[in-house]
């Protein structure tokens, strides 16, 4: 699958593509909308700016709603019924609940006394067949790309085996060469032996892209890396990549055992300004403002649902690590009993876990529990969006277990994470390893717009309560 890399961030071509095609019906719903219900009434439509500002405002809060539900990503590996159900969702519910919000709050922008309602009917009637034929015109096959990888031992068999438990539309491994005696034949797939040149072997496999993942890269006796080979590949348009820009690419992470410092000295991205950090601020100062006015109430429920069950306090301090590794004190909402830990050790939050509270368990579920962290935003020891901070005993322990865990540290930590919308709550050293591959390619792509990609999809898990323990 070919990708576009708009600000840092690689989005597959097909769905950028589909979205704009969405974009515009949803702006031709607007109009037509405005239209049926002005003839409906009598009425004059005047196509001026201030329509046209509401049609796209109208267009973008629904795309943003239809990305917020995973629709695409369920229409390609759930079926039409999933798409069609999440569709519906994501248009009736939370996109018209956007659209009133908003036209409360800018009344200018609304079009017009129920034109709502005749546009996301024209909605419904008129995208999900085009998203539904866009999806049998471009198959599977064509959307992923057919690789060659190059190695067989174990960096290969890593790659082999996150690719298969990965979700469907990640690019589909046509083979593995073997390049020399040395190295092991770990893989399950097909393998083929270097006998032939890679331009031959690509072109029997139809591949359009080598990925090398080799164990061995130094030359010796029974180990030649074919640099002249690889270089032939790339001259006839086959595109040749590393394993690490591999899984930044397809799977959204930066795969440690990949990296190495000099990669990530010479790499594009990892880097930071004073300006980018008075637009996050600016933009984090916004957010958390909006969030606050239209979340109030839901702070003032949970505060009276906690203390009618177990009392004070209602807050719960605790000792967070921030920017470069500094302490912090993080509020939340108590999700557990006052005597969670008694013994004053810090002990993994579980699955089930016994220590939660009735109300705590739908605090934690909803995300509640963590709104009085907009405070920790305003303050700036926090962001809108980042790596989700940790305590201080877990981070030593981390530090000297996981190779370049101190580098989530070089950003502020965030209400929200590009670890939490991709895997599920970690509660051990392992999960912590697996969060980290996600928490580094936030550091190194950071942008306004990853920021928004992860604050709109991560409505999808509060309101199916994925990724949640």
């Amino acid at each position: 699958m070919s990708h576009v890399r708009i600000f840092r961030h690689y989005i597959p071509s097909p769905f950028l593509l589909l979205g704009a095609i969405e974009l515009f019906l949803l702006l031709c719903s607007a109009v037509v909308g405005n239209e049926l219900r002005s003839r409906y009434w009598g009425l004059v439509v005047s196509y001026d700016s201030t329509l046209m500002a509401s049609a796209l405002v109208y267009a973008g809060i629904l795309l943003a709603s239809t990305m917020a539900m995973g629709v695409y990503s369920t229409s390609y590996r759930e079926g039409t019924v999933a798409m069609i159900v999440r569709t519906v969702a994501s248009y009736c519910l939370l996109g018209c609940a956007a659209l009133t919000i908003l036209y409360y709050l800018a009344p200018f922008l609304e079009m017009g006394h129920g034109v709502l309602a005749y546009s996301v009917v024209i909605s419904l009637v008129i995208v999900p067949p085009v998203r539904w034929l866009f999806f049998r015109l471009v198959s599977s096959e064509s959307l992923s790309s057919r690789v060659l990888v190059l190695g067989t031992g174990k960096r290969a068999r890593q790659l082999e085996e996150r690719v298969l438990a990965s979700h469907r539309g990640v690019a589909t491994i046509v083979g593995y060469v073997k390049t020399n005696t040395v190295e092991e034949t770990l893989v399950e797939g097909r393998v083929c032996s270097h006998t032939q040149s890679l331009v031959d072997i690509a072109q029997h496999y139809d591949a359009n892209e080598i990925v090398v993942a080799l164990d061995e890269r130094r030359t010796r006796e029974g180990v030649v890396f074919p640099l002249d080979e690889l270089l032939d590949c790339k001259l006839l348009g086959i595109h040749v990549v590393e394993a690490v820009t591999f899984y930044e690419r397809e799977l959204g992470i930066l795969e440690i055992s990949e990296m190495r410092l000099g990669w990530m000295v010479f790499a594009s991205g990892f880097t930071n300004s004073v300006v980018w950090d008075w637009i996050k601020r600016g933009f984090d100062i916004f957010v958390v403002i909006s969030i606050a006015l239209l979340t109030w109430p839901l702070m003032m429920v949970a505060a009276l649902a906690t203390l009618i069950e177990t009392g004070r306090p209602i807050i719960y301090k605790q000792v967070r690590v921030g920017l470069n590794g500094l302490p912090f004190e993080i509020y939340k909402f108590r999700s557990m009993r006052t005597d969670a830990e008694i013994q004053g050790k810090a002990i993994w939050a579980g699955a089930n876990d016994n220590r939660v509270t009735k109300v705590g368990a739908f605090l934690r579920n909803t995300r509640i529990d963590e709104l009085p962290q907009l405070y920790n935003v305003l303050v700036g020891d926090m962001s809108i969006v980042g790596p989700r901070p940790e305590r201080p005993e877990f981070v030593d322990d981390l530090n000297t277990q996981l190779a370049f865990y101190p580098e989530r540290h070089r950003v502020k930590p965030g209400l929200m994470g590009w670890a939490q919308l991709n895997y599920p709550y970690g509660a051990s050293v392992a999960d912590a390893a697996e969060k980290l591959r996600y928490d580094l390619y936030y550091v190194k792509n950071r942008s306004l717009l990853l920021d928004l990609v992860i604050m709109v999809q991560t409505v999808q898990v509060i309101l199916l309560g994925t990724g949640v323990r």
